[in-house]
């Protein structure tokens, strides 16, 4: 299995345990996953291309007797970016620290973590596009000559003392490369970009987390859950654990097609992954707008949401899916998202009827 942890969301209410689907994980879930993550790279799914390119910078640096270099990993929440931080460490044999952009607002805290690594050690900072601009400078120096110069004093009569920093390896994820400014980019060593997972490399993974589990599954059951899982590694381990529970104490514990299918049915996750508000986006835009284009905000009134939750959680995996599109008119909705809902457009409803337009057929 795997997944990563990464940075809490600013809005909770959107992306937190309550959605069953979010692929951000809270405090308590990181624990429960924990068991879960592969320790290897042999032991880690998908994401084949990173993985062996991976492989050659960790052997070769292990080769040369030398710290590897720099890894900026990056892609969607939930794809693996702090599993594989920690199988950097377990594979070079060194110690991992993890922490996060938004902990490190000033540069001093970046002097503090930097100045206590042992030589060799993995340090992993996760969201590494959301660190603030002083540390991010002092971060380029500690990359490039594993030094910082540490600012005494204020005004004309501050000093700046120059710490020499054993060779570490800097392990940076961000959810949004675009965001990280050249400079930074230039001196990670090794970029590794996350893809979204196919349907047989998610059954790979819940086969695995289901032994680790002592789950009986089928693997049609696999495959339900799997293509219920948006692609996300972390999205399908806990829809596992949830058809878990409802198979001990629905069913006879078994996990079959028709066990899964029916437990997530309750969970209101459908067949291609959407849950309540995703429908919920889809259904105003196609029954109150007739499929658009609406504004967002107007979109967001309609279902009840705030503005930011339908474009920032809602949207990317409905657009991902090809069921919704943005135009510079507003929201539309495709044809397969009429489908998905079982609705007809309104130009075949016209149509099937024989009614002829305003000025004529």
């Amino acid at each position: 299995m795997n997944w990563d942890e990464t940075a809490p969301s600013t809005d909770d209410a959107a992306t937190g345990p309550d959605r069953l689907v979010a692929a951000d994980a809270d405090g308590e879930e990181t624990a429960v996953e924990a068991a879960l993550r592969p320790k290897d790279l042999e032991e880690f799914v998908g994401q084949e291309r990173v993985r062996e390119q991976l492989d050659l910078v960790l052997r070769a640096a292990r080769a040369r007797g030398a710290t590897a270099d720099h890894v900026l990993l990056s892609g969607a929440p939930g794809l693996g970016k702090t599993t594989l931080s920690m199988i950097i460490a377990a594979e070079m044999g060194a110690p991992i620290r993890i922490t996060s952009g938004p902990a490190i607002q000033h540069a001093g805290d970046l002097a503090a973590i930097l100045s206590s690594l042992q030589e060799g050690e993995v340090l992993f900072l996760d969201e590494i596009h959301r660190m603030s601009r002083p540390a991010e400078e002092m971060l380029y120096m500690a990359m490039e000559d594993f030094r910082v110069d540490v600012i005494v004093g204020k005004g004309p009569g501050a000093t700046a003392i120059p710490l020499e920093l054993p060779p570490f390896t800097l392990v940076g994820a961000t959810t949004r490369a675009g965001l990280l400014p050249p400079p930074l980019r230039d001196r990670f060593g090794f970029t590794g970009h996350m893809e979204f997972y196919a349907p047989a490399e998610l059954e790979r993974v819940i086969h695995r987390s289901a032994g680790l589990l002592e789950l009986d599954i089928e693997p049609a059951g696999a495959a339900e859950i799997a293509g219920r899982s948006r692609g996300t590694p972390r999205i399908a381990n806990r829809l596992l654990r949830r058809v878990r529970d409802y198979a001990q104490v629905k069913a006879d514990g078994v996990i079959t097609r028709e066990t899964a299918a029916q437990a997530l049915d309750v969970y209101e996750v459908d067949g291609r992954g959407l849950d309540r508000l995703d429908r919920a986006v889809l259904t105003a835009l196609l029954k109150l707008f007739g499929g658009g284009p609406v504004g967002l905000s107007t979109l967001a009134v309609a279902v009840g949401e705030e503005r930011e939750t339908v474009e920032e959680v809602a949207e990317p995996f409905l657009v991902r899916e090809g069921l919704l599109a943005r135009t510079p008119r507003g929201r539309i909705a495709t044809p397969a998202a009429w489908s998905h809902m079982g609705l007809v457009p309104p130009q075949q409803q016209a149509g099937a009827g024989g009614q002829q337009g305003l000025f004529g057929p």
